[in-house]
């Protein structure tokens, strides 16, 4: 009997450059990997990339001076309103090239905190001022004469208020929750949230706007030799001072690939993600991770739907109940190997959540994996589809 279940590895790479062989260095890395530290490939293993490296790779980057061109493009200048930016230097860096092409901008940020967690002011204060949330809408000079000055995130230690304006010369800050108020200001508006913006732009041009685009619809062609991605200018990050990187193109295409690469140089047949930010929550702060538009944006076929899973310790403490011992042991066993194709219900009725795979192990790669200096964009998962009944 086997003592171990899901086992996940940070595959330490060297510094990837645009235009490295990622495919090569990645199945390199693996092969070796497991042939230095003791453990065998098989089957179903998982490898994640981050979509960091990816993108490196590709060379998918925009400028400042890229940017500002399509934006201007699009809006032909003027105001322009920015609804719901997330509080992020680096996610928001594409601020300054939105400002570079219009004349003025006004920035409507949504408060107590933005859609992904980051705390503009404590709640609390809101209930301490009188002041709704849902309802009542602010000039910044009105903002500040309620809320004063105590305006810092908690764990960057930035008042977005002043960083934002201090990115963009010409623009104007006001605090709202209707994605409608924007147009008091403007009728030439981009929707800068993330998850909620389909449902945004389609009541502000409900609501009148002459222009409402999305983050997801600009730098979704090349301009001017830059790079370009399905997801426009939403994942993107700070490159340097005057570039973004975008979330990477193709995935599709790389996925399959590193998975023909893989079985080449193992026999087996791995499956292969790209992930970005996981989704789990700050117990703290309360701040989302997931502040890229998916958590996986390409993946091979084994990792779509949802997990067959039973609550095993729901079965243990009901059905079986008078079992013990081995006789407990094997009869778990039975039931698993023997559970409906479809237990969507009975997951339901026994308390576990059917999410999709691709979600779940990109989360867990975006845990190993960190965001700092442990130099492992890669992660291998092992032992994910195995269950009690295989050990």
């Amino acid at each position: 009997m086997k003592n171990t279940g899901v086992i996940a590895r940070g595959i330490v790479t060297p510094i990837i450059r645009q235009g490295d062989d990622i495919i090569g260095l990645i199945s390199d890395r693996i092969v070796k990997s497991a042939q230095t530290e003791g453990f065998t490939l098989d089957d179903r293993d998982i490898v994640g990339v981050t979509e960091a490296v990816v993108g490196i790779a590709q060379g998918n980057y925009a400028s400042r001076k890229q940017i500002s061109k399509d934006v201007r493009e699009k809006f032909g200048g003027g105001t322009v309103g920015l609804v719901f930016p997330i509080l992020s230097r680096n996610r928001f860096a594409v601020l300054s090239g939105i400002a570079d092409a219009c004349d003025k901008v006004i920035i409507q940020l949504s408060y107590p905190c933005d859609e992904v967690g980051n705390t503009l002011i404590d709640v609390s204060v809101c209930d301490e001022k009188g002041v709704n949330p849902y309802s009542d809408s602010f000039t910044e000079t009105e903002f500040r004469e309620i809320f004063g000055m105590n305006t810092v995130h908690g764990f960057t230690g930035v008042d977005y208020i002043e960083y934002y304006k201090s990115v963009a010369k010409n623009c104007e800050i006001v605090f709202s929750n209707n994605p409608k108020h924007i147009l008091n200001y403007t009728k030439k508006v981009l929707c800068c949230d993330i998850h909620t913006r389909f449902r945004t732009q389609k009541q502000i041009l409900q609501a009148g706007a002459e222009i409402c685009l999305r983050l997801d619809e600009l730098m979704t062609e090349s301009v001017d030799g830059s790079g370009y991605s399905e997801y426009g200018l939403l994942g993107s990050n700070l490159a340097t001072d005057d570039t973004l990187k975008l979330f990477p193109r193709d995935g599709r295409e790389f996925v399959l690939n590193l998975q023909a690469e893989l079985k080449r140089k193992t026999g087996k047949t791995l499956e292969v993600m790209i992930y970005g930010d996981g989704a789990f929550k700050d117990p703290v702060y309360g701040i989302w991770e997931l502040a890229d538009p998916v958590i996986s944006p390409a993946f091979t076929d084994g990792l779509s739907g949802t997990p067959n899973e039973m609550k095993m310790k729901y079965i243990a403490d009901n059905a079986l109940k008078g079992l013990e011992g081995d006789e407990l042991q094997k009869e778990i066993r039975n039931r698993i190997k023997n559970k409906p194709k479809n237990l969507v219900g009975e997951m339901t009725s026994l308390g576990t959540t059917p999410r999709r795979i691709h979600d779940l192990v990109g989360s867990l790669c975006d845990l190993v994996s960190g965001s700092g200096d442990r130099g492992t964009p890669v992660v291998l998962v092992q032992n994910y589809f195995k269950n009690y009944a295989d050990v």
